[in-house]
This record gives structure tokens, C-alpha cells and sequence, in this order.
């Protein structure tokens, strides 16, 4: 897929960016994000103990707080403060971790498929991209093809991996109601995109070790409760579409550009 420069004016982008304790790497996130595509940057500090906010602020983030700790509920408050925004809420919004496991700079083939051809929703592929050795342990990797294999075979929904760089039109995300407030975020989004018949794709992304401890696939207790939450999310899903008899399928690419 070519790149392009995308001038801001045509669109309102917001980038998303959860983060706790963080301190060290934010400042690599936010200066990679390209500062000619992103109306606003909120960084969502969930309950550090060090100086991620303040860092995030002297970057020039909007930094606002959500106590309660879980990836899902700093997402959750993230989009609260842009649907109070003065003026409107944004036209995408762009999610990215704060650890510089992402490749920030690569925010432009990310969005493109949207601001180009017309999808709703866009995955950044880690298993499809280029991936640092050890950027992703073993169970890390299995255990995001099993999820894939399992949405598949439920919902039609042809994902190669659940990577937590991903954009989405606004009104696309309001549709899906969006209510997971820890580990199931990501995999919640792509079920309820493909349930809604959503125009989705995925583009290769490049992904990077981690600055830090990871606080899901480096411990085991982590592992284990982001799996349990994600094949729960799965089966609840699954299961409601096999009760509807329903045959549901990640929509195909659009005929006519936005």
C-alpha cells in the first residue's frame, strides 16, 4: 500500500494513547506521532505511580486521569473526553500503547485504507508486519491466532491478529457500543465491527520490545487472565449469533472511495 501525506484539515483526528508508568517510553510515542496528521493527542494516565502524566503534558499531550486500571477503561474514558469536546467529537480516532512497542511514525498506513478508500475500521497486523525478535512471546503469538481462528470460524471475520494500533471513523465506534474495561478491549471491537457488518481491513505493521515490563504477556497471571477474557468474549458472542442462526461476515472493501 503506497503512503501519502494527508493534510489535517480534511479530517479531525484524534490519537488515543492509555497509559500507566510509562514514563520512560511516552515521550518516544509522542514524538513519532506525525504532527501533520493529529488534531488532538490524549494520553489517558491510568493510575501511575510515576511521572507519566507529567512527561505526557511536557510533550504537549492532553493528559486526563482514569484511576480504575484496566486497558479497556482507560480507552472508555479517552473517548468521554472527546465526545465532550467544544466543536464535536473527532472524525477518527487512532489507538496506540504508550510502551514504543508501536511504531507511531507508521500512523499513516494505518489510516490511509479510511482516508482513501472508504473502510470504517482498521487493524495494524504485528503477525502480518515485521516484528522485532522477542517483540511478542510465544504465547503472545498463539494465543492471538487462536483468538483469529475462533472469530473466524464464529462471525466470518478474517483477522490475522488483535494488535492494539488500530483507527476507527467515530461514528463507525459509536455503533458498537463499546463497554469492556480491561483485557477484552481490542478483541470486543473487532466481534462487534464484524457482527455490524463493518468495512474492515488490516495493514502489516512493524512492532518493536517493549520499553519495560509488559503488564499482560509478562507475567503469567496476566497471560492468563487476558486469554480467559478473550475466548470468554468469543464464546459470549459466538454463542448469541449461533442462537440468532446468523451467518455474519467483516464486510468486503467498498466500491467507491470516501
Amino acid at each position: 500500500m503506497q503512503k501519502r501525506s494527508f493534510e489535517k484539515a480534511r479530517f479531525a483526528i484524534a490519537v488515543v494513547i492509555p497509559a500507566l508508568n510509562e514514563e520512560r517510553s511516552l515521550p518516544l510515542v509522542l514524538g513519532d506521532i506525525p504532527p501533520q496528521l493529529v488534531r488532538e493527542v490524549v494520553v489517558v494516565d491510568n493510575g501511575s505511580t510515576d511521572q507519566t502524566a507529567a512527561v505526557g503534558r511536557a510533550a504537549g499531550a492532553t493528559v486526563i486521569s482514569e484511576p480504575q486500571r484496566g486497558y479497556g477503561a482507560a480507552c472508555l474514558r479517552g473517548l468521554s473526553y472527546l465526545a465532550q469536546k467544544h466543536g464535536g467529537p473527532p472524525d477518527i480516532v487512532v489507538f496506540l500503547d504508550a510502551d514504543y512497542s508501536d511504531h507511531a511514525e507508521e500512523m499513516e498506513l494505518v489510516l490511509q485504507p479510511i482516508l482513501e478508500i472508504g473502510y470504517d475500521f482498521v487493524v495494524g497486523s504485528r503477525l502480518a508486519g515485521c516484528r522485532e525478535r522477542g517483540a511478542m512471546p510465544p504465547q503472545s503469538v498463539w494465543g492471538n491466532r487462536l483468538a483469529c481462528w475462533l472469530m473466524r470460524l464464529f462471525f466470518g471475520a478474517r483477522y490475522t491478529d488483535l494488535g492494539p494500533f488500530r483507527a476507527i471513523r467515530w461514528s463507525a465506534l459509536e455503533k458498537l457500543g463499546m463497554s469492556d474495561r480491561n483485557f477484552g478491549w481490542t478483541v470486543e471491537m473487532q466481534i462487534k465491527a464484524a457482527r455490524l457488518g463493518l468495512q474492515v481491513t488490516e495493514v502489516p505493521v512493524s512492532y518493536r520490545r517493549r520499553i519495560g515490563a509488559s503488564k499482560i504477556s509478562g507475567t503469567v497471571r496476566g497471560t492468563i487472565l487476558a486469554g480467559s477474557k478473550i475466548l470468554y468474549l468469543i464464546a459470549k458472542y459466538g454463542l448469541a449469533s449461533c442462537r440468532r442462526g446468523s451467518s455474519l461476515e467483516a464486510a468486503p472493501a467498498p466500491s467507491n472511495p470516501a
